[in-house]
């Protein structure tokens, strides 16, 4: 024992021993309780710390962000968020700001070490006191616990959670600095108006960044983190003004501000900006719900999920998305699906709510896909000389009984005479200046969907899976099973062109059965428009999308070699039976578009992407859509030498030379064939029509050398749409009016041959090679064409016994006989 303990050892031995028998005894009961007590709540600790979370866990917190997706060429377009939360780092946050908050929440922060002693104690006393009456217990916390709670652990009122708070509150100050702290919690607070932390509350109520607050605004926001809605100056402005108010007067006190600041900020009233209805631009929700779930399907949805997940992970995306091409497809979609509609008369309201009060409310609560971003949706108020409309916000408007004349289906009335108050129906504005109203329109009942891609990386440019994704979330441009028709065609003489057949072949376009098998036995084809044109070459074939040549070029090709080809590209996995040349197998329009684009791609291999690149919230790229190893893309010294060229790493699922003889036919297609309106286009357009039995679905797949791009147009259960209604006279005409909005580049570089393909003068029809005439010169000739083979393939120059086909020597046969005897196909 040292020397300055032994005075004070001899005193309490000294005391000790003059102490009375009875004393001593109750001395030794006081320790051993006191003892127990001790080791009583040293264990209740232990108990209650026992499981609660590692404070150093916060060391690698990041607070929920947003994940920001921009468009192709870089601009915003749209973030998948649920909480509006900026990241403010504690550097940045204004001094001002720190102080409102301070003083509004723990004016000690800077000198406790986690728990405000002093503001426990009256905690407790003005608990005891409030026990026989229902109000809520008051706590003393401060913001480290305030930390602990929100990120940590529930927010239940329990004894228990107070304390684990506690112990997890000087856990934190051990392991974090208090501007550290302080960063979380001024991040991680919600302050009404779905505002996280006070960047997003400073947009959301000031309508500029923190930065820019002035004294009051500070003092504002440091009031809400205890309850956002009952400070909210809309409706409980005295109650806001009077704690903004003792908020400046706390600042004062502390000496943050002068007293001349504290009165000049009490004199200013709570100016808020009005809370802004979202406006969601509705452009690309199609694509962005696709785009949605890949990324959750790669990052994960929520925090629980990691890092980088889609809600919580702040992410940066570059979609693939063009917002021109975008909305000229959903324009041009929608307006296909409205003029077919229109035909069919109206159907009745779009819906039916209660009238009575609070209709705004229920109107809204609709979500009525109106699909243009011009309709919108409204309630029949009334009905007199004209009809009274109401919208969601409240407002009125006035449609003339002329503008909803539409005749109802199978009855013949206009609909004006039908409706009444409560239907609801979509409108479109009519008129101007003193004639300004609104009329009725319709969402259409017929459905479709389109996909447009660069046909060499792959990316996505556009999607439409129907005319409004609120009014149905279905994507028919990656959901919908349908059958292709026609458009399967090319595919069938790609099969043909790689087994030995040429565009110049000639095949019979006579009736064709085959005996199938003894309990479906024989089955007949025929022409979509009947009739027969005997002898043709494979060109006009698909040129005039005749069946009969088709499937006799299937038969003797060998469907199990159609059927791989499909397989190969993507569109489908098939059973080898004839029908699917003509398109009987079902596919999504985003496989056959990705199957065309293969073609224009040269024969390989194209992968479909609406996103390319993903960053995380520190810019570090997460994932490339274009993982190829370029080791001399980032080279120094750059002396104007080639460029490095990253090498193609595309799989070759068919041979290029074939891939460009369907694509020189495919423009044959648009140039004289059953897409001929689009000749007039002026670019360079290979692509197919497809009309399926029916008709129940109406097709056309195509593009140019840089763009592909396919729509189908059909019930969702599909029932006939009309005799009337083809791929070349219905769905081409939409694509036109896709291609007319966004086709705008002047270079109109025609499809490029690959090496080993030989251009040869033919006649179109007979495919006889043709000397001394070039196609295009004069009109004596229309029918000469320049056609693409491969080497050794190309028409030869025969004499006339040549050309008679001998079956034996010196027995001439005619065409007829030997076409019926080669299967129809030479």
């Amino acid at each position: 024992m040292s020397a300055s303990s032994s005075p004070f050892v001899a005193r309490v031995a000294s005391r000790w021993a003059a102490l009375s028998p009875r004393q001593r005894r109750w001395g030794r009961i006081g320790a051993f309780v006191a003892g127990l007590l001790a080791v009583a709540l040293v264990f209740f600790w232990y108990l209650i710390g026992r499981g609660l979370p590692d404070a150093s866990t916060l060391a690698n917190y990041q607070a929920p962000l947003p994940t920001n997706v921009r468009a192709v060429d870089g601009t915003p377009f749209r973030s998948f968020a649920r909480e509006r939360r900026v990241f403010l780092p504690y550097g940045e946050t204004p001094p001002l700001l720190i102080q409102a908050f301070l003083s509004a929440e723990d004016k000690t922060f800077f000198q406790h070490s986690g728990l405000d002693w002093f503001g426990i104690a009256q905690a407790v006393v003005t608990n005891i006191e409030s026990m026989a009456s229902d109000k809520r217990p008051v706590g003393a916390s401060t913001i480290t616990q305030q930390v602990a709670k929100n990120l940590l652990l529930t927010n239940e009122v329990t004894l228990g959670r107070k304390l684990r708070e506690a112990i997890l509150a000087r856990r934190i100050e051990q392991q974090f600095s208090k501007g550290q702290i302080l960063e979380l919690y001024l991040n991680e607070i919600f302050l009404g108006r779905n505002a996280y932390g006070v960047e997003a509350a400073a947009q959301a109520y000031f309508g500029k960044p923190a930065r820019e607050l002035d004294v009051a605004e500070a003092a504002f926001l440091a009031i809400l983190p205890k309850a956002p809605s009952n400070y909210n100056p809309t409706t409980n402005y005295d109650r806001a003004l009077t704690r903004r108010n003792w908020v400046l007067g706390q600042m004062a006190d502390n000496g943050w501000i002068t007293a001349a600041e504290r009165d000049a900020a009490r004199a200013t009233p709570i100016t808020t900006i009005r809370q802004a209805v979202r406006v969601i631009d509705r452009n690309g929700d199609y694509f962005m719900e696709e785009l949605r779930r890949q990324l959750m399907a790669r990052f994960g949805e929520s925090a629980a999920d990691g890092p980088n997940s889609v809600y919580a992970g702040g992410l940066w995306v570059r979609a693939t998305i063009d917002p021109v091409m975008q909305k000229a497809a959903e324009k041009a979609l929608r307006d296909g699906l409205v003029r077919y509609d229109r035909a069919k008369g109206w159907r009745g309201p779009a819906a039916r709510i209660d009238p009575g009060e609070g209709w705004q409310g229920r109107l809204a609560a609709l979500r009525l896909g109106v699909g243009y971003p011009e309709w919108r949706a409204a309630m029949v108020l009334a009905r007199g000389d004209a009809i009274t409309l109401g919208f969601t916000d409240g407002s009125t408007g006035r449609m003339a009984l002329g503008d909803a004349a539409m005749p109802r289906a199978g009855v013949g009335r206009p609909a004006w005479q039908l409706l009444k108050a409560g239907d609801v129906v979509p409108v479109a504005r009519s008129g101007g200046g003193a004639f300004a109203g609104w009329s009725l329109r319709q969402i259409p009942a017929v459905s479709g969907a389109m996909v447009v891609q660069d046909p060499h990386s792959g990316r996505v440019l556009a999607m439409v899976g129907g005319f409004d994704m609120r009014g149905s979330a279905f994507n028919r441009a990656t959901q919908a099973q349908r059958q292709p028709g026609s458009s399967f065609k090319p595919f069938v003489y790609a099969a043909a062109l790689d087994n030995g057949m040429t565009p110049a072949s000639i095949i019979l376009d006579a009736p064709y059965c085959v005996f199938q098998t003894r309990q479906l036995g024989e089955k007949c084809f025929r022409n979509f428009t009947g009739g027969y044109a005997g002898p043709q070459t494979m060109r006009w074939g698909l040129e005039q999308s005749r069946n009969l040549m088709t499937v006799r070029v299937a038969y003797n090709t060998g469907m199990d070699k159609v059927v791989a080809l499909a397989k190969d590209l993507g569109i489908g996995n098939y059973q080898p039976v004839l029908a699917i040349s003509l398109g009987a197998g079902e596919t999504t329009p985003m496989r056959l578009v990705n199957a065309y684009s293969t073609l224009v791609n040269g024969g390989r291999q194209v992968t479909p992407i609406l996103f390319d690149l993903v960053q995380d919230r520190q810019g570090k790229a997460i994932f490339r859509a274009d993982a190829r190893a370029c080791a001399d893309c980032n080279r120094p010294g750059y002396t104007g030498q080639p460029m490095p060229q990253p090498a193609d790493t595309a799989r070759q699922v068919m041979d290029a030379r074939t891939a460009y003889q369907v694509v020189h036919m495919l423009e044959g297609v648009v140039e004289r064939g059953t897409a001929v309106t689009l000749r007039d286009l002026g670019y360079p357009i290979a692509g197919k029509t497809g009309t399926t039995s029916g008709p129940t679905d109406v097709w056309f797949v195509g593009g140019t050398p840089d763009l592909v791009a396919g729509l189908y147009i059909g019930y969702d259960r599909p029932r006939n749409l009309g005799g009337w209604i083809q791929g070349g006279t219905f769905a081409a005409p939409v694509w036109k009016q896709w291609a007319q909005l966004a086709l705008k580049d002047p270079d109109k570089t025609p499809f490029l041959a690959p090496a080993g393909v030989r251009m040869v003068r033919i006649d179109r029809r007979s495919g006889k090679r043709v000397f001394g005439v070039w196609p295009g010169f004069g009109e004596a000739r229309p029918a000469v064409i320049w056609e693409a083979f491969k080497p050794e393939s190309e028409p030869r120059r025969l004499t006339r016994a040549n050309t008679a086909l001998t079956g034996r020597v010196g027995v001439v046969r005619s065409d007829a006989d030997f076409l019926k005897s080669t299967g129809g196909i030479y």
